[in-house]
């Protein structure tokens, strides 16, 4: 059957998604608050609103009659979701989920205290005051974040009491949408992270993705790599966690759910209910289905029997440093593709700033994966951006 889908965000992610969606038969009109971004040049139709204006969001939902919704991004007004959904629209994964993943608060006290998964502890605050409570109560070190935010921006590690004012100061800069809240968080003592990408079907059941490793800076990923080698024991219990948190929220679609491993076993830290950044080491082909077509499998209600690894893979961010109105020219392909085992995908945004993603070397093969990561740095590493302005 075709369906109509309106894509809400259409970032390097929603690109892909796009393009997995088309492959399968499906429309897709691309929505995001400026012109040209990389899901709109592989889109049928593309809307240029501000998703935090609800009477927008409701005019585009009008116009276009979508038959499913796609979240992207998390700078959505997303309690209109229950309406489309009551309209008859599928919302995906579901109103509910979409809702409550948008906003840390709501994911974590489901998290914590509905479905009892074992967490950081935590504090809100919505003053300087209440985050200088939060640390008390959660003590040095800690984390914080805006609880509305994405690819790790505002976030920052409290060390001392002198820190304290300038990751208010960060948080609220590093803040989408209107709500300026942040959660604190106490340190644990983690060995690694994981993404650990799950997907909830319609018709059959739950299944996982071999765990992705992923290193960060400025909260924000640089490289992942699948697999991660874990404790089989601390994975099965992420599993665990990971099953009862996404059959709370319901619907059917992926799941990008982020865990820290102790010693002790695994900590639930965020869930994203779409594809994950950490996600696109699946494009190097170390999985029957990267985590894409598995997010328009589950969503258009078709078949996944099962997910098998193929091979490793290892993904490292290319980043902008500087600013510039128009889209910059890539150089350097040509030495980093005549290795068979590494890629190149380019996002094709239209204009850059200091640190945004615009591409991604993916290195693959037999090789550990402690290999492929650093092979997939060096790829990253030779690709330099040329901008209009050099």
């Amino acid at each position: 059957m075709k369906f109509n889908i309106l894509l809400l965000g259409s970032g390097e992610l929603g690109k892909e998604f796009a393009i997995a969606a088309q492959r399968y038969g499906q429309t897709i009109i691309a929505v995001d608050s400026y012109p040209g971004a990389p899901a709109m040049q592989v889109a049928d139709h593309f809307e240029v609103i501000d998703m935090l204006d609800a009477a927008e969001l409701d005019r585009v939902v009008a116009k276009h009659h979508p038959d499913l919704i796609v979240p992207e991004i998390e700078a959505i007004r997303t309690e209109r979701f229950y309406s489309y959904e009551a309209q008859g629209i599928q919302v995906v994964p579901s109103a509910k989920a979409a809702n409550f993943t948008m906003n840390r608060k709501a994911i974590r006290d489901l998290a914590a205290k509905e479905v009892g998964v074992r967490t950081a502890p935590y504090r809100y605050a919505t003053s300087l005051r209440e985050l200088k409570e939060g640390v008390s109560f959660c003590g040095l070190p800690c984390v914080v974040k805006p609880l509305m935010s994405s690819s790790g921006k505002g976030q920052s590690v409290i060390h001392t009491e002198g820190d304290i004012e300038k990751a208010w100061n960060y948080a609220m800069e590093g803040s989408r949408g209107d709500l300026k809240e942040v959660i604190v968080e106490g340190f644990i003592n983690f060995d690694y992270e994981i993404t650990l990408l799950t997907v909830t079907q319609k018709n059959g059941p739950t299944l996982f993705c071999a765990p992705i490793g992923h290193r960060q800076e400025r909260g924000d990923y640089q490289e992942s790599w699948q697999p991660m080698p874990m404790n089989p024991i601390h994975l099965a219990e992420a599993q665990d966690m990971a099953a009862r948190v996404t059959k709370e929220l319901g619907g059917a679609g992926i799941w990008g759910v982020e865990f820290f491993i102790t010693q002790d076993g695994a900590y639930f830290s965020e869930l994203s209910p779409r594809p994950h950044d950490t996600g696109m080491v699946t494009l190097a082909g170390t999985q029957n289905l990267n985590e894409f077509e598995l997010h328009a499998r589950a969503i258009l209600g078709l078949p996944i029997s099962e997910i098998h690894q193929i091979q490793n893979g290892a993904s490292a961010v290319i980043l902008a440093d500087q600013t510039s109105p128009t889209a910059p020219s890539f150089l350097g392909l040509d030495h980093v593709l005549k290795d068979p085992n590494t890629e190149v995908r380019i996002f094709g945004k239209p204009s850059t700033r200091p640190y945004r993603r615009m591409a991604v070397a993916l290195c693959f093969g037999s090789d550990p994966v402690e290999s492929l990561v650093q092979k997939a740095k060096l790829a990253a590493a030779a690709v330099q951006l040329s901008y209009s302005n050099d």
